[in-house]
């Protein structure tokens, strides 16, 4: 790579490059089961050393085949879609300004954490509110490339539905705007005579000779990571196509976007939480629509797996929360131990309502707890507080949102492998599709923790295994296609949230199809002609690529 590197550096790159051992090691992992090691790292300085680098690797792909350019800010991503064999991207370095903020819009570059960004939209009032549960390590590009969802996307949606306009560098090294354009500017778009041009022609052509297979592609729940969103790009009845809906979600596959401008939405200041405890499940069916039809902001669950890794980690929450919080989580702990002693709970519900005052959240919780009473469920309620961040019911938001960080790094004879984590099934279908979902992980001998978003039937599964061992290794493959094949057979996705990657990639043409998968291709091949931007990913996945490259070592 020494001479390459030159190459970079005499077309201009401004930025720094790194192929020391320690660092090809430290990005040769996210927070997936996979290693993938790169050749070489940089750090670019701004969007110009973005186009610099795009066109540099498109100019030697030639001679140079396995040239590609993988975008990366934290690090977090589950599905093993920030790690590639050629040239990571680092955006975290450099590219991590929060340009405009207003009680409206935020604009920020891509290596932005999400937790840097909500404190400053809070000033004005104004949430972001897609953000995932691991909201205190995403970074905004990590957020638009995986098309991310978390615990009030309930009520607001997913990324996608946020975004106002991105800057992106196209396959030829040429940084641009994309938002939705009415029909007449498409017009004017697909008669320039450019790449641009070029993509806005190829791509609305698919998408209108297509239109109604797209259209029926679409999944029948209500979010989807899976795949490129194709159904949401060209709208008849409206007239809007909207390349952001293609983008956003595509997993740095189709461009590199530089630059996000979000829509924010006014942060309601007050929020309370009704916990439920559900000794078993028998319950869901009705439980859950009885639920929604009071239109909660979040309905969270985690199971009783994650409960006991929470108790028995318990000293892990001194760091993460400070003494002060830290003792509150324990005295707060003191009456719910008492009720556990009844028996451990196999679920637990978080019903999270949001509003203006504390009176109209006090009110919707109350109308629930009225409600719920008529349903003869064999539930417990615990009790509600009018802050959803302090006091007793913290407890519930730190073991639902930290699992998964203590399972990394506090389980040590066993490792995650997040090779189940993010299906999603309609709501209705719960109550039979947990018992069938145990019963598989069970049978290959699994310790896992389930947890999820019960509101929309999305469930992030984690099991701990060894993965060093080839016979646990090889239960890898026939427990995800019985999984998938559960999934599918109740008319789920893969992945609500955490997108493709290495992990899901493969199970594109068991999710859609084969003639939407090659409309997929279409896609790739049209936005990304000579296939720089993060290969192996999508529709250009493979198991074998993939299973070579899961970690031996941890």
């Amino acid at each position: 790579m020494d001479k390459f590197k030159e190459i970079i550096k005499s077309a201009g790159f401004q930025g720094e490059m790194d192929d020391a051992p320690s660092t090809i090691e430290t990005y040769s992992h996210d927070a997936s089961l996979f290693e993938v090691k790169p050749e070489l790292v940089v750090f670019p300085k701004d969007a110009k050393d973005i186009e610099i680098l795009v066109k540099v690797v498109s100019d030697n792909k030639e001679h140079m085949p396995n040239l590609s350019l993988t975008a990366r800010s934290a690090g977090t991503d589950m599905a093993g879609g920030a790690i590639n064999d050629s040239i990571i991207v680092d955006f975290r370095k450099h590219l991590n300004e929060i340009e405009l903020i207003t009680r409206t819009s935020g604009q920020a570059q891509p290596g932005v954490l999400y937790r840097d960004f909500e404190p400053r939209t809070l000033k004005h009032g104004a949430l972001m509110p897609s953000y995932p549960a691991s909201r205190d390590l995403a970074s905004v590009g990590g957020m638009v490339a995986n098309n991310s969802g978390g615990e009030k996307s309930l009520e607001y949606g997913k990324v996608k539905d946020f975004i106002n306009e991105l800057r992106v560098v196209f396959a030829d090294g040429v940084e641009r705007t994309v938002k939705a354009i009415h029909k007449d500017e498409l017009d004017q778009k697909m008669g320039q005579d450019d790449f641009e041009g070029e993509v806005y022609r190829k791509i609305y052509q698919l998408c209108e000779d297509n239109y109604e297979k797209i259209k029926q592609a679409k999944p029948i729940v209500s979010k989807n990571s899976m795949g490129y969103t194709l159904w949401e790009v060209w709208d008849r009845e409206t007239g809007i196509f909207d390349l952001t809906k293609l983008i956003v979600g595509s997993e740095g596959t189709l461009g590199m976007v530089t630059d996000v401008n979000f829509r924010l939405v006014p942060a309601r200041p007050h929020s309370g939480l009704l916990v439920l405890f559900l000794r078993d499940i028998d319950d869901l069916g009705e439980l859950i629509p009885a639920i929604l039809a009071h239109h909660p902001a979040t309905f969270e669950s985690f199971d009783d797996q994650t409960l006991w890794l929470s108790i028995r980690f318990m000293p892990s929450f001194l760091k993460l929360l400070g003494w002060k919080r830290f003792i509150n989580l324990l005295v707060s702990l003191i009456p719910d131990g008492v009720q556990l002693l009844r028996g451990i709970p196999k679920l637990i519900l978080m019903v999270e309502f949001n509003g203006q005052t504390e009176a109209e959240v006090r009110a919707k919780i109350k109308a629930l707890h009225s409600d719920l009473k008529t349903k003869r469920a064999r539930y417990e309620i615990n009790g509600f507080e009018e802050d959803a961040t302090e006091g007793k019911s913290e407890k519930f938001w730190v073991m639902r949102r930290q699992s998964f960080s203590l399972l990394r790094s506090k389980v040590k004879e066993k490792h995650t492998a997040p090779f189940i984590d993010d299906l999603i099934v309609k709501p209705e279908y719960l109550v039979e599709f947990l018992p069938k979902l145990r019963a598989i992980i069970q049978k290959y001998h699994l310790f896992a923790t389930i947890a999820g978003h019960m509101g929309d039937g999305n469930f992030h599964i984690i099991p701990l295994m060894k993965l060093e061992d080839k016979k646990e290794r090889d239960t890898l493959l026939p427990a995800m296609k019985e999984v998938n094949d559960l999934v599918l057979k109740y008319k789920g996705s893969l992945s609500g949230e955490h997108n493709d990657g290495l992990v899901r990639g493969p199970w594109l043409e068991d999710q859609f199809g084969k003639e939407v998968v090659d409309l997929f291709r279409q896609v790739k091949h049209i936005m990304d002609p000579k296939n720089i931007f993060n290969p192996h990913k999508k529709a250009d996945a493979t198991w074998e690529f993939s299973y070579t490259h899961i970690r031996d070592h941890f």
